[in-house]
């Protein structure tokens, strides 16, 4: 019985999207904006040097159809990036009204977004003193801290020797629609940051807000870090996904990442954490180990929230170098009858301005399903995809491409 392994590289965008021109960094609109191309072009214009050199090389990938992908969804060529694909390729766009991490999972689990999002006012306070008495009344501490759009390294420098002082929380947001609060895994502990993210969502998913984001953080003012143990409390899907789909014909589904924060945890049976490089490590493993007519669905976050909302381009380069190596050795480790799908579910061109996502199409590049192009596709066909490799009854809008 044949294994299928859905992948994530989270804001690797390839841009086109059709309708970029109605979503904005700042007052930016994001036509324009494309990830892949202007990190390969701000490379071979050497313009990327910080812990990398020269042209972006993404060998394996584009043996795949990395940059027939990126021509077919932009009209842009990726320079150096010009292989003949020996995978099935091709571009795939949005239809949900976010270009969030919920919006684009949901979408590739064949599920678009039916709701528009609440999203909170860029102005300072952010939200409503009520939710941030509710806030600072099921921690027990006098009061919060932040109440404004913020990015988290920043915010949490600022307030991080009131916070441990007086043990407020930091609550901050960003252009997406989310509500994060950040705390001191020692001072005010982890355990109670995790209660007070899971007892306040609900008001928050009642608002149609998408995300409460647990941030732990360790250390001091100058030297904290943020640690892995970042918890997101997502808003249920509207209808049963792919996930749900392939749990209910009995089969299993391993998360890796993510992606059982975004779905819940709805229609997943395990879930693996860490950095990246932990990550990869465990789907190396999935590789080796999932049981057959399993689903493997992993999300690799660092490309964004580690170098596209910071803008860092060298570092987003790095990233992906890096990430296709790794992608060499597990398309290496794969078993005959096996598929595997590297998809985005947003940009984040670290070229643009501002710090937001960007609104693009995405790669969708195929292993272990023949040779050749299958055009411009909606996100809800991949998950139809995914389905029907795994001969299991698809329960979304989308179509099967394979």
């Amino acid at each position: 019985m044949s294994r299928a392994f859905l992948i994530v590289m989270d804001s690797v965008g390839a841009g086109g999207a059709p309708d970029a021109h109605t979503f904005f960094n700042g007052k930016v609109p994001d036509t324009g904006a494309n990830t892949l191309g202007h990190i390969a072009e701000a490379c071979a214009a050497g313009r990327a040097e910080e812990g990398r050199s020269g042209p972006l090389r993404m060998p394996n990938l584009d043996a795949l159809g990395l940059g027939a992908a990126v021509r077919l969804a932009s009209g842009v060529a990726m320079p150096g990036f010009d292989a003949v694909p020996a995978g099935r390729w091709g571009a795939a766009t949005e239809v949900s009204r976010g270009k969030d991490t919920p919006s684009g999972h949901w979408e590739l689990a064949g599920v678009p977004v039916p709701w528009d999002w609440h999203y909170f006012p860029d102005t300072v306070p952010a939200f409503p003193q009520d939710l941030m008495d509710e806030v600072a009344r099921l921690c027990g501490a006098g009061g919060t801290l932040g109440n404004c759009h913020a990015s988290g390294v920043p915010i949490i420098e600022e307030h991080c020797a009131e916070h441990i002082r007086t043990g407020w929380p930091i609550c901050y947001t960003s252009a997406d629609s989310v509500f994060q609060i950040a705390a001191h895994e020692e001072s005010f502990g982890l355990d109670r940051l995790l209660k007070l993210c899971e007892d306040i969502a609900p008001r928050l998913h009642a608002m149609k807000v998408g995300r409460v984001i647990a941030r732990p953080f360790v250390g001091g003012p100058g030297n904290f870090k943020r640690t892995a143990n970042r918890h997101d409390y997502a808003i249920a899907t509207p209808a049963p996904t792919l996930c749900d789909w392939v749990q209910g014909a009995g089969r299993k589904v391993h998360a890796i990442g993510k992606i059982g924060d975004i779905f819940s945890m709805q229609g997943i049976d395990d879930v693996k954490k860490g950095t990246d490089a932990v990550l990869f490590e465990h789907l190396m493993a999935a590789a080796r180990e999932a049981e057959p007519g399993s689903l493997t669905f992993a999300n690799f976050v660092e490309f964004d929230s580690a170098y596209g909302h910071r803008r860092d381009v060298s570092g987003y380069a790095r990233a992906l170098e890096w990430f296709d190596t790794q992608a060499g050795a597990f398309l290496a480790a794969l078993k005959p009858g096996d598929l595997a799908i590297f998809t985005a579910d947003h940009g984040n061109d670290p070229t643009w301005t501002g710090s937001d996502h960007t609104r693009e199409r995405v790669p969708v590049l195929i292993a272990g399903a023949g040779q050749g192009g299958i055009g411009q596709v909606a996100f809800t066909d991949v998950g139809a995809s995914v389905a029907a490799h795994l001969g299991v009854p698809s329960q979304g809008p989308g179509r099967s491409f394979l």
